[in-house]
């Protein structure tokens, strides 16, 4: 396992292109790639208007540990082609043993917890075309998957008005990508998670109560229902400043909610406070709102309703609608109910459900050559496909409200001046836009220098940080971008000296 998450955490391809690239004379040469997504996520019947940041500390440790040593040699050593020569030439293998880490990269990135959107250079990656190549997969990998995390983290979080979210999917996540994925959580909008290790490695309490299992057992061996009271009496016993009991395993209100309540009563006694109650089957909404009630009466209006059970930024979205009419149904405070939940969500969140995958590409974009850079550039048939050529940067414009306007992506020693400020489509040439000074009340380049010349030269932010990063982007994004269905259009937009340059490349290319 310390073989295949090193160096050779990547695509057999980007090997033999390495090998192309020594043999060529190539190797050496000075490259930029840039990372971006081309859509936001699209889970089915809802759809997102924004990505959050996520994975740039996870990409940046593996490279200052990743290297090809002596294991990773003698792996591609033995490494053949179909006619059973070897694939990997000695002289190339020894390059790799001199050279083979990612020394020579510079990295510029949009920071993590930022919210970001489609066809926007995330990050860019400049140096050694070799040591370049080489890094695709393994930042493609860690890139994408984060960022897809972070955004469902922060939809759920939205759909469920910002009460505190719970991370639960380590059971049914992928393999240790929940490690990766819980740290993507985090940032974009859960509180905590169960996953004890990782919580712990990144300085947060592991949040979780009992299981249904502990339930049946007392049941079991006490012979009948009683047994459900032994169990929360145990669990208090154990737990008395942390007591929160999961009350669906009999019957919610007719036993678990009654069962919790002498327990709480019976703590109290001895000075202790209940932390509140589980929901994680049935009706939830009609009964977080009995629960409450039942609660209340019992002067226990202070314990959290935790909700679980399948839950996803839609669901919230319908069961807390539910609430606001069960409550007045009872003549409840149905911001006071809400205002006690807490949300444990599992598999929807850890895999991203709906939308299992982010498009995140990693493109070649210019080649320097004899000092000065030359633009690449990707033909397709489809326009939104053609990335943008060229050394570039990325601005985002605000407009006299204060909010974010668009994206603008220029040339790399261009500067967004011009009054008016001309923001063109990047695929259709006959969209575009002007924007006077007057209309704008800031322009703020995005990228931040993270890595140069293989030495990390950027404070990494902590979780705490990228999450106020977040809620600031959030709250600078206009309401309709946010919406969690049919979301509006974000503009991205190049500037008018690089929509010349790539309309000139592809002509000249005739196409």
């Amino acid at each position: 396992m310390t073989l295949a998450n090193g160096i050779l955490f990547t695509d057999q391809y980007q090997l033999t292109m390495a090998q192309l690239y020594f043999r060529m004379g190539l190797h050496e040469k000075t490259a930029q790639f840039d990372h971006f997504y081309r859509s936001n996520p699209d889970y089915g019947g809802h759809q997102a208007g924004y990505c959050i940041n996520a994975g740039l500390e996870t990409v940046v440790n593996w490279m200052q540990s990743a290297r090809f040593g002596d294991s990773e040699i003698a792996a591609m050593r033995s490494m053949q082609s179909p006619t059973g020569r070897q694939l990997f030439a000695d002289d190339f293998l020894t390059y790799l043993r001199e050279n083979g880490n990612f020394g020579s990269l510079t990295v510029k990135a949009i920071p993590e917890g930022r919210v970001v959107h489609p066809n926007v250079p995330l990050t860019i990656v400049t140096g050694s075309l070799l040591q370049a190549q080489i890094l695709e997969t393994a930042l493609l990998n860690k890139l994408n998957f984060q960022t897809l995390i972070a955004t469902k983290a922060a939809r759920i979080d939205r759909a469920g008005r910002n009460r505190p979210l719970l991370e639960f999917g380590m059971r049914r996540g992928h393999g240790e990508g929940v490690i990766e994925g819980t740290r993507a959580a985090l940032i974009g909008g859960a509180d905590f998670s169960s996953n004890a290790g990782v919580s712990h490695a990144l300085g947060y309490q592991p949040k979780g109560t009992h299981a249904h299992s502990m339930v049946q057992l007392f049941m079991a061996l006490g012979g009948d229902e009683s047994g459900e009271l032994e169990a929360f009496r145990a669990y208090a016993d154990v737990y008395p400043d942390d007591c929160l009991l999961l009350v669906d395993t009999v019957n919610t209100l007719e036993s678990g909610l009654p069962n919790a309540i002498t327990v709480f009563e019976a703590l109290r006694r001895k000075g202790h406070e209940p932390a509140g109650i589980r929901l994680d089957s049935g009706d939830l909404a009609y009964l977080a709102v009995h629960s409450a009630q039942m609660l209340d009466a019992a002067g226990f209006d202070k314990c959290s309703i935790v909700l679980s059970d399948s839950l996803n930024e839609m669901a919230l979205l319908q069961i807390l609608g539910q609430i606001d009419q069960e409550a007045r149904a009872v003549g409840m405070d149905a911001d006071k109910i809400i205002g006690r939940l807490v949300y444990g969500v599992g598999t929807s969140l850890i895999t991203s459900k709906g939308a299992s995958a982010l498009g995140g590409v990693y493109k070649l974009v210019a080649v320097e050559e004899d000092g000065a850079w030359t633009p690449a550039i990707k033909i397709s048939e489809n326009p939104a496909k053609v990335p943008n050529p060229g050394a570039k940067k990325v601005y985002r414009v605000y407009d006299e409200r204060g909010l974010s306007s668009a994206d603008l992506i220029t040339l790399k020693d261009e500067e967004p001046t011009d009054d008016p400020l001309t923001l063109r489509h990047p695929s259709y040439t006959d969209m575009w836009r002007q924007l006077p000074a007057s209309k704008i009340s800031q322009i703020e380049p995005l990228h931040e220098t993270i890595i140069a010349d293989g030495k990390l030269v950027y404070d990494l932010p902590s979780i705490d940080q990228m999450r106020a990063t977040r809620d600031a982007d959030l709250a600078r994004l206009d309401v309709g971008v946010k919406r969690l269905i049919h979301p509006h259009i974000y503009h991205v937009s190049i500037s008018q000296k690089l929509w010349e340059m790539k309309r000139e490349l592809l002509q000249r290319m005739k196409v």
